[in-house]
């Protein structure tokens, strides 16, 4: 029992620390994060009052709470007050990420404990993007069309601004990491075996096994990394579905916090919810992207992103490796670096337009790279040949 008091009062302590200093910084706040920083520090307390039960059960003395506050958040506080209340949320949500998983193996934790504690770090992540918040609304979750699904309405606003890159099944990245790594790689294995004054027909030989070997392997990795990630998430999905079977007041409860935390009064968030609620679909999407940070429709595309990779490997591995099948010697390198050369200016630009850096930096970054690459592999290559030649 003595180990038991020494956890309660332990607990104690910490829950009544927390609740200070929610309502000290609430104090600096107004409006919405004000009411969620004081919806914070009640669950603290009620955190707080159990483990007091705790200790009365065990026949100890509950010790008065003196309503100081430790140095460190005394320190938070203070700069709340000189900056504002922003500034200090950051360290505030690295704290709860950091006290998570505190209850997780707590016999005596009341049912719930151990969510509050992760519904924290979530509730000041969104008070944090409390101005970008106001501007978007959970109101259009859940689809008032009939059969108009989440989807259905993301599709619709992705259509209307067609600068936004969606495809996150990987299979763009894939594709576009593909040809630039088939592209240097082999262009450099070329200029390797080139420079070493070898014949044409090995070099060819090189070529094509780099482009095999390459892409297969890049094929491979690609399909285990993302089925893996796929597995990971679906399971993270499923465990939340448990949830909301389970514990669905608890899930309202949840997204009303993370709701007023992002800017919207508490009717707002209270019927937004429950709206949501109403649909078990719609709840599990909404969850999922608000709790989890996923996307229940695209979770990756094992498969697809193996072959985008395969293909796209091939591709650029082939642009240095082509030249040879038609020339050989001096000729077929200098067609070889000429090819390499515009194909990685257009790879260049091309990645440039998707990410948005501009076209003309990331072509040259994608030239000065690759060539790098092969010149170094040249020379060692050359080097090679003479001491072995």
């Amino acid at each position: 029992m003595a180990g038991d008091a020494k956890r309660y009062l332990k607990y104690l302590a910490s829950e009544r620390e927390a609740s200070r200093m929610y309502r000290a910084l609430a104090e600096v706040a107004s409006g919405d994060p004000r009411e969620a920083l004081l919806e914070l520090a009640d669950i603290e307390d009620k955190h707080a009052k159990h483990w007091e039960e705790l200790l009365i059960a065990a026949g100890e003395t509950v010790p008065p709470d003196t309503g100081d506050l430790d140095p460190q958040a005394e320190s938070i506080i203070a700069r709340a007050k000189s900056k504002s209340l922003f500034s200090v949320l950051p360290e505030l949500e690295q704290a709860e990420i950091e006290a998570q998983g505190t209850y997780d193996d707590e016999p005596d934790a009341l049912p719930g404990m151990a969510e509050d504690e992760r519904l924290h770090a979530q509730v000041l992540a969104g008070m944090q993007n409390e101005d970008k918040s106001r501007a978007s609304t959970p109101a259009l979750l859940p689809t008032d069309s009939p059969g108009r699904t989440i989807g259905d309405l993301r599709a619709s606003l992705n259509s209307a601004e067609p600068w936004h890159h969606t495809d996150k099944s990987g299979s763009l990245r894939a594709s576009v990491f593909g040809v630039s790594d088939g592209l240097v790689s082999n262009t450099a294995l070329v200029m390797g075996f080139a420079g070493s004054g070898i014949s044409s027909g090995t070099v060819l030989f090189a070529g094509i096994a780099g482009l095999l070997a390459g892409a297969f392997s890049m094929a491979a990795g690609e399909y285990v990394s993302v089925s893996s990630q796929r597995d990971l998430f679906a399971h993270e999905i499923e465990m939340e579905a448990a949830e909301l079977r389970e514990k669905p007041l608890e899930e309202q409860r949840e997204l009303e916090l993370i709701y007023r935390a992002k800017g919207f009064d508490r009717q707002m968030a209270k019927a937004a919810a429950k709206k949501i609620m109403a649909d078990p679909d719609t709840a599990l999407d909404t969850l999922a992207r608000e709790e989890l940070g996923l996307d229940p429709d695209e979770l990756g595309a094992p498969i697809k992103v193996a072959i985008s990779s395969f293909i796209s490997f091939a591709i650029g591995a082939a642009v240095p490796t082509i030249p040879y099948f038609f020339a050989s010697g001096t000729t077929a390198l200098i067609i070889a670096i000429v090819f390499a050369l515009i194909a990685l200016t257009a790879v260049g630009a091309t990645v440039g337009k998707l990410a948005g850096s501009g076209m003309v930096r990331s072509a040259l970054r994608q030239v000065l790279v690759g060539s790098a690459a092969a010149a170094v592999t040249y020379i060692i290559g050359r080097l090679i040949g003479t001491g072995l030649g």
